[in-house]
């Protein structure tokens, strides 16, 4: 099998590399390199990045340059780079829900049904978040009682939208077992207190799902100053090596999704672990284009 290398005028201009040449690149990485015939392999071509090969009985195939893994590697980096502790925290904690077998969403806008009636306040009544929340809303305790249900605050007609970090069912055929869940992901002790005083915001979660949970790393705050009603997971060690450890399951009750939540799922791609990413991608370039044969 033979490179063709590109021709390349010495005047000529290389071609700008976008992200679509890089999501590119990483697909002929991960196949069998089959070529498409189009635009993005000519800028590829042209830049080095790739090289087209030629094997004895005539089929093509494209090849990653050293060049061109080079720039897969600055790109990831910047990647990395890129995202806060935040963002790190929660695909950290989705890929342990997605191993764990659940269907998985990130930032979804979903429309949730809360009670605007005046409500109890917080137990919390010595230690640095009491003095934080002194002067916050009160707050309602969730899943208290019979009548703090999605259907008891109906006839408030109150809406608000809700953004969970993360949203999660299980995956299976039966509505019962769907176990509905939202995880909201705190990287600080002040986002955590900030998310605290909103107690609209946790009564839209209690709407959605059937368990809701606070994820920070540890030090972050003690279970105690969690109201009792959320599970509390926790990250030990570092972000890279660390282990989540559950510190309190929250308190179940049963949910019933709506079917505007329904809707919002439909229309959502839920996350997807690495493996199956690489299977996806795979079985895209499995095939050869039409009109070309197996080397």
């Amino acid at each position: 099998m033979t490179a063709q290398p590109f021709p390349t005028p010495a005047s000529a201009t290389p071609p700008s590399i976008t992200r679509f040449h890089r999501t590119r690149l990483m697909q002929i990485w991960r196949s069998a390199g089959w070529p498409c015939k189009d635009g993005l392999e000519i800028d590829l071509l042209a830049a080095g990045l790739i090289t087209l090969q030629i094997s004895p009985d005539g089929c093509e195939t494209l090849r990653l340059t050293d060049e061109g893994i080079r720039a897969l590697a600055l790109a990831r980096q910047r990647s990395v780079r890129a995202l806060s502790t935040h963002d790190r925290l929660g695909q950290k904690f989705a890929t342990q829900l997605l191993t764990s077998g659940r269907i998985v969403w990130s930032e979804l806008s979903l429309r949730a049904m809360i009670d605007s009636a005046p409500v109890a306040t917080t137990s919390i009544t010595e230690g640095p978040t009491a003095a934080a929340l002194a002067t916050a809303p009160a707050m309602a305790p969730l899943w208290a009682s019979d009548d703090n249900t999605p259907t008891a605050r109906a006839a408030a007609n109150v809406w608000r939208m809700a953004r969970p970090d993360l949203f999660s069912v299980r995956n299976t055929s039966v509505p019962a077992y769907l176990q509905p869940m939202v995880h909201e992901v705190k990287a600080s002790r002040a986002d955590l207190l900030s998310d605290l005083r909103h107690d609209a915001k946790r009564q839209a979660y209690q709407w959605l799902c059937e368990e809701c949970y606070y994820v920070f790393p540890a030090g972050i705050a003690e279970p105690e100053e969690i109201p009792e009603h959320f599970g509390i997971w926790v990250l030990q060690g570092g972000l890279d090596a660390g282990r989540f450890e559950l510190l309190r399951p929250a308190r179940h009750t049963p949910c019933t999704l709506p079917f505007a939540v329904w809707m919002a799922l439909c229309k959502a791609t839920p996350l997807r672990n690495n493996e199956d990413k690489a299977q996806a991608q795979l079985g895209d370039t499995a095939m050869p284009p039409p009109g070309t044969e197996a080397p």
